[in-house]
Parts: structure tokens; sequence; C-alpha cells
């Protein structure tokens, strides 16, 4: 427990922490160009871990930072990266984390979008620390018009990376649906992390109403709304991709303060532990559900007469924690108008 540290909750936090980070590399986020890699690939941004810092690491180029970090510029412009999002989908928010970067983080940035037919067929593979965009690969970035792009953020000024001030959220109303960022800093410098906190958006018309399919998956546009407790790790991760690498990829509560200083068993040897902590998933689209799967390593799948259902709530007894959610289902007309929307499963 003492490697997963969590950031305490404020009611300062904006609401969109809640939603799924779709830019993560767990969710299948990857930067496909960077002007400039000098002393930090890019590909660090897309970290799912927390930031590190340590003070005697070095490379070849200079300090190791656990980030993007670009050299201060001699030329005209200013440094830029594009990220394809793993789950393209609708954007709330975002998070610059500036982390460990202070006297060498980006103090200004801006951030544009856009919703592309077709995914670029050029990414950066490797370890790039030292290196710089081409010209080839300056070439082949310009047939996107980045310089087009929609702009989901204005530039604004950017705070140094001390514990206090390295988060830099930024609030976002885009309505369309985003499949790759272009991440701009002014001129030059370094961001520990980028999270692009959203909602995962489908095409259910190409699904038949007839296919079994995860309606709270985040690849689906599943979402948490809502949970008890998340203190050792949010309910989002939950509708994760694949199975859970490890503890800190669930959602994992507190241990119950009111539990029972010594616990006991019934007459029917059942153990008393009393309270509940629960969380509340909207599925990606209504749907009528016939399989379950909680996975906490083992599973356990049933068939259940219910729905059509827009929302789920997951309950625990008492505390404790879960790996995955799958509810496998069909999708209906999401035209739904009685307002038992809400079951218990």
């Amino acid at each position: 427990m003492a490697n997963r540290p969590v950031q305490k909750e404020t009611s300062s936090q904006p609401h969109f922490l809640q939603f799924n980070n779709l830019a993560c590399e767990t969710a299948g986020g990857k930067v496909i160009f960077a002007t400039d890699e000098w002393f930090a690939p890019a590909r660090n941004l897309l970290k799912r871990d927390p930031p590190e810092f340590i003070a005697s690491a070095f490379t070849d180029y200079g300090k190791w930072m656990d980030g993007w970090e670009t050299r201060r510029k001699r030329i005209p412009g200013h440094d830029w990266c594009i990220i394809q999002l793993g789950v393209p989908g609708i954007i709330n928010g975002l998070d610059v984390d500036t982390s460990f970067f202070t006297g060498n983080y980006a103090p200004f940035t801006s951030i544009q979008a856009a919703c592309l037919d077709q995914m670029p067929s050029f990414t950066l593979e490797g370890d790039r620390t030292g290196m710089a965009a081409s010209p080839s690969q300056f070439e082949a970035v310009a047939q996107l018009n980045t310089d087009s792009w929609e702009e989901l953020v204005p530039m604004i000024k950017l705070n140094p990376g001390y514990s206090e001030s390295c988060h830099n959220y930024l609030n976002v109303t885009y309505p369309h649906r985003v499949t790759h960022i272009r991440l701009n800093i002014y001129p030059d410098g370094g961001i520990a992390r980028l999270k692009v906190y959203g909602i995962g958006k489908k095409d259910w018309s190409t699904v038949s109403s007839q296919d079994l399919v995860d309606l709270v998956a985040l690849v689906n546009g599943g979402v948490c709304v809502g949970y008890s407790n998340a203190h050792f790790g949010h309910p989002r991760n939950i509708i994760g991709l694949g199975r859970a690498d490890n503890m800190g990829d669930g959602w994992e509560t507190a241990r119950r303060l009111d539990r029972p200083k010594v616990l006991k068993v019934d007459e029917k040897g059942i153990l008393q532990v009393p309270g509940c902590e629960w969380a509340v998933l909207r599925l990606g689209h209504p749907g009528i559900i016939s399989k379950i799967e909680v996975d906490t390593n083992h599973f356990k799948e049933s068939v259940v007469q219910c729905g059509p259902v827009t929302h789920v709530r997951l309950v625990i007894a008492p505390d404790g924690g879960v790996s995955r959610l799958r509810l496998g289902g069909r999708p209906v007309s999401d035209n739904l108008t009685h307002p038992q929307q809400i079951s218990k499963l």
C-alpha cells in the first residue's frame, strides 16, 4: 500500500476527474509526433503511474526527468506534440501536470483537437531521448493540417511543478468526438503528464441489437458517475481495458472504520460485518444485460432477468477491492421513457 499513494480529494477538484483518462498508455494512447524530445521523450506524458523524481538520475543528455522535456529553443517557433487517444470520445477536462518541473517547466500551453476519419500510419517508437523530429517527419505530419485543428484550450499560463501547484486543471466544453489532440508548449520546457478526462463515444449504429457487447466498458462509453469511497483506487478503473496489471488498476476502498472490534458469526455461521461501499456506473448504451462478470482474479457470471437499464450500482460488502466489471448485454433503443432505469442486478 505504501507504494500506491493517492491524491487527497478536495472540494476544489473538478468533477471531470471522475471520468476516465482517454489518453493513458493503458487505454492505448500514444504519441505519434513531437518536435523535440532532447531531455525526456513525449511518450512519458501518457504513463499511468504518477511522476517520479530521482535526484541522482542523469542521462547522456542531462538530468533524467519523468515527463516530456525539450531543449531551450534557439530557433523560431515553439514545441508541440500530437497524441492519438486510446479511446476516442468526448473530452470534459484535462490535467496538465508539471510535477517536478520547476525551473524547467513549460510556461504556457494551448491544446487543439481533431476527429480523423483514418488514423495516421506513423508513430514514434523506442527511446527518443536526445532526438528531435526529422524533416521527413515534419513533412509527414504536415498532411494532418494540425495548425487548423479546433482549439480546446487557448494559450494559458502554467504553474510550476511544486506539489501545491503542479496540477493545471482545464475544463473543456467541446461537444464533438475527438481522436487526436495537439499539445502546444510555448516556447519550450517540460510537462510531466497529460491526462485527458472524458467519455468514450462509440458508433452504435454499427452494432446489431443481437450482438452481445460489454455495455459498461470504457471503450463503449461507460462511465462512473458516483461512488462512496475510492481511497486506494478509483472505481473508474473497473471498466478499463483488459485485465488489471496490479491492485492499483482496480477499485479499492479504505477499510471501514465502523467495523466491529471483534468479528462474530451468526447462528448460521455467517460472518457479521456491517456496512458496504458502492459505485454507480452509467452504461454506454441502454441495454438488456444477460451476463455479469465481477473480476477479483476469479470471476463469476450469471444470467439475469432485468432490463432494459441505463445505470448499474455495484455494491461490495463491507469494503475491499474489485479489479474489473463486465456487463454483457444487447443494446436497445435509447429512447427510454420509463422511470425505472436503475436496477439492482
